[in-house]
């Protein structure tokens, strides 16, 4: 084990805590890579991944950064530790309680598309803690480069966002980062990345804090470890942490409970380190104490002081998790029971500060609010892949009431870019779901830059219509805005479902008879159940039918035809496709292998009588 070394002052000249910030996809984790490998945390020979931090399976598979993660390197005698934040709006929770740990963030931006919408909120949040950033202007070797542009905007962004003097006089580097290499200039590049390990060292502050003040930690991030249970994360803003200290372990509510420090660890070469002693200042992780969450603080015995809890954003939309009850529950899963189901969500609640769980008057249902349509679908996808069973509904908004009982919902900032052969279209599209057009603007090359504000309820399911509108080549980024009154009902222009009748497999024959009725999600020799979706109806109303019909055989002989000759593709759904899919009265069965649309009300009768009741009603 080893040591870190004390001093005296009260800065700590040889720490650096930064934030690597950026849009999805401006080479954020590519950049990180970069110093890693630069700063000896490889060996020379070792066969190395690309994007490293992008530990989690679904984050290499989407290509996004989904989970805020830290390492610690060493340059020139500096530890600088790092903070991989995510990009999308949806994972803001883990920016919003990763701040608290570092004194400056590095401001990643693609010179040829420059900031970009989502970087708003995540330097919206960094500029709100006084926190100096350096601007890091990437991929200058793009042909349509224009760094320029993306510094200027840059600024323009930092002023928007209501930056200090101080911070608005941000130094810019600029960057190759997949080739390893920074400059000071767009054509001044070194060949590695000196330039700016020298202004982070130079630029970000160092942090200032008393190691002689009663201990005072805040816990951001949890861990656990199947060895030593839970693991604590965040940064030692007073005093010191040892292994074996007696602590004194203060929740979000203030409650007060003596625990004790069995380990303390540092972050160095994408490993925790174990050490016996720990100074403020640092970023550290520590085990033993076991019922202990993000935003509580780990406090002096004799003097415990709390921090300020860490405030996130309310969630916005939510859905409804339950146990699977379709015929063919319990084929792929382990885990089918409601207990199950409800401690796993649980255990999220302890790591995902966004996530919100609320029992129902049905035990075997949860209402789960999240950040956002991908926040909740990450997490479906994170729980079916751990042998878990269950079923959820379409996601629906969380409005409020104020004190004088009027209504008001979230709204989003909408940012759209579409070519302008594409804009009509999409504009009616948005008007029809109550968006309105608060900014446009034309590019050189044909695309038109637009922004809206609309309800976060006219944006579920916005994407797939949006991306058939334009073809797969339009682009439109959200940013929630806040609550504001109630903006009227969306005339809505949903098409019916085809629902399948009975139980059986899937034929050829009846796909090749009904394929004029509309769109088909499932194939011949797939097994379905009475009640279960299996495409869109052309028309509003719901068709059950026969998918399972077979060809009579009969002794008449006819020219044999090649009946897949004459059968349409179906559409393959992923499970952000399924979850847009899902209309009112639609649940969406998700297994370990399988993605299943069905009915809530599986009979079809029961479903007729109660249509036919809320008609009457009306």
């Amino acid at each position: 084990m080893q040591n870190e070394t004390t001093g005296a002052a009260k800065a700590r000249p040889n720490i650096r805590n930064i934030a690597i910030i950026a849009h999805v996809d401006h080479g954020k984790t590519t950049l990180v890579d970069g110093m890693l490998k630069q700063t000896n945390v490889f060996r020379s020979n070792q066969q190395v991944q690309e994007r490293v931090l992008d530990s989690n399976d679904l984050e290499r598979e989407r290509g996004i950064t989904i989970l805020a993660k830290n390492t610690g390197i060493v340059y020139e005698g500096t530890t600088i530790n790092i903070v991989d934040t995510p990009g999308h709006a949806d994972f803001g929770g883990e920016v919003e309680r990763v701040m608290n740990m570092v004194d400056g963030v590095l401001l990643l931006v693609d010179a040829v598309e420059g900031p970009m919408p989502q970087t708003r909120f995540v330097l919206r949040q960094a500029l709100n803690k006084g926190l100096k950033a350096i601007v890091v202007v990437n991929k200058v070797d793009r042909p349509a480069s224009r760094p320029a542009y993306a510094v200027n905007a840059t600024f323009d962004l930092f002023i928007d966002l209501g930056a200090t003097d101080d911070q608005a006089d941000f130094p810019v580097v600029y960057t190759r980062a997949l080739e390893g290499r920074a400059g000071i200039g767009p054509e001044e590049l070194a060949d590695d990345l000196k330039p700016l390990f020298d202004m982070i060292v130079s630029y970000i502050p160092a942090p200032d804090v008393d190691p002689t003040a009663p201990t005072q930690m805040l816990v951001s991030t949890l861990e656990y470890s199947p060895y030593v249970g839970k693991i604590a994360i965040g940064r030692l803003q007073k005093g010191t942490i040892r292994s074996g200290q007696q602590i004194m372990h203060i929740n979000a509510e203030g409650a007060m409970k003596q625990g004790k420090i069995t380990q303390a660890y540092i972050f160095r070469d994408l490993q925790r380190n174990e050490v016996d002693f720990v100074e403020a200042g640092s970023i550290v992780a520590v085990a033993g104490i076991e019922d202990v969450g993000i935003g509580d603080t780990l406090a002096d015995l004799q003097n415990p002081v709390a921090l300020p809890p860490i405030a996130i954003e309310e969630p916005t939309v939510r859905m409804t998790f339950g146990v699977n009850d379709s015929p063919f529950a319990g084929r792929d899963g382990n885990y089918l029971t409601s207990r199950q189901l409800r401690a796993r969500l649980m255990t999220e609640l302890e790591r995902n500060v966004s996530l919100r769980v609320q029992e129902t008057e049905i035990a075997s249902e949860f209402l789960v609010s999240g950040r956002g349509e991908l926040h909740l679908a990450i997490l479906i996808e994170t729980i079916r892949r751990e042998g878990v069973e269950f079923f959820v509904s379409s996601p629906e908004v969380i409005y409020k009431r104020l004190a004088d009982d009027s209504l008001v919902e979230p709204m989003e900032e909408v940012f759209i870019e579409v070519h302008s052969d594409y804009l009509g279209q999409v504009s009616e599209m948005l008007g029809r779901r109550r968006a309105k057009l608060v900014n446009i603007r034309y590019g050189d090359d044909g695309t038109v830059y637009s922004e809206y504000i609309a309800p976060t309820r006219g944006l579920l399911g916005f994407r797939q219509p949006f991306l058939t509108a334009t073809r797969g080549t339009g682009i439109f980024h959200t940013l929630f805005r806040g609550y504001e009154p109630f903006s009227g009902e969306i005339d809505s222009l949903e098409l019916g479902k085809i629902v399948a009748l009975e139980q059986g497999t899937v034929t050829a024959y009846a796909l090749v008879k009904l394929q004029q009725r509309g769109e088909y999600i499932v194939s011949p020799g797939e097994e379905v159940y009475g009640g279960q979706v299996i495409g869109r109806h052309i028309r509003p109303e719901e068709l059950v039918v026969n998918i399972t019909m077979a060809k009579q055989l009969t002794n008449f002989r006819e020219k044999p035809t090649n009946v897949s000759d004459m059968l349409m593709a179906p559409r393959t759904l992923s499970l952000d496709d399924a979850i847009q899919y899902l209309d009112k009265g639609d649940l969406l069965e998700v297994t370990p292998t399988a993605l299943r649309i069905r009915k809530r009300v599986l009979n079809h009768d029961i479903r007729v009588r109660a249509a036919k009741k809320a008609r009457t009603d009306d």
